[in-house]
């Protein structure tokens, strides 16, 4: 993943005092792992984990190209089968992933305009596309995506939790 930023990371562990609290100084680098991600560990309950946990890029053997690559195939509206065939991968991966993005809405649409530079019309494109495409996107999914959307507005009786 590109930059491990210590003051970022935190610990996903739901039996730690910690859990999900950023900048309490808990969280040190430890090492690298096999795929040469940064390694994290909580200080406070000793759960390490990689740079990738909790992001779409976790527990993956596609790159983080290759994954990146998925996204602009879908901006430009390929199927699921197309971006099978173009990167000969089989399409339940690339429908995991789908459904992986659209778990982390907004993390990904703010990488792929910070870092890839895609722009928030193309971005508004691929998540119409997956909510077309992939049906069965549980309510958490769908609400993740919707807020992500340009111009989409809450219904008044909904407030944007901030976390």
């Amino acid at each position: 993943m590109t930059g491990a930023d210590l003051e970022k990371q935190v610990c996903l562990n739901e039996n730690c005092p910690n859990y999900r609290k950023r900048n309490v100084g808990h969280i040190i680098k430890k090492g690298y792992n096999a795929k040469g991600n940064q390694m994290f560990k909580c200080k406070t309950c000793g759960t390490r984990f990689p740079e990738t946990k909790g992001t779409v890029f976790y527990n993956r053997h596609l790159t983080e190209k290759q994954i990146i690559l998925i996204c602009k195939l879908l901006v430009e509206k390929n199927g699921i089968r197309a971006i099978e065939r173009i990167m000969e991968i089989h399409r339940d991966t690339v429908s995991s992933i789908i459904e992986d993005l659209a778990q982390h809405a907004r993390e990904v649409s703010d990488f792929l305009i910070t870092n890839v530079g895609l722009s928030q019309i193309e971005i508004d494109e691929m998540w119409s596309f997956v909510k077309k495409s992939k049906r069965k996107l549980n309510k958490e999914m769908l609400d993740q995506t919707n807020l992500v959307t340009a111009g989409y507005t809450l219904p008044s009786n909904q407030k944007q939790s901030s976390t």
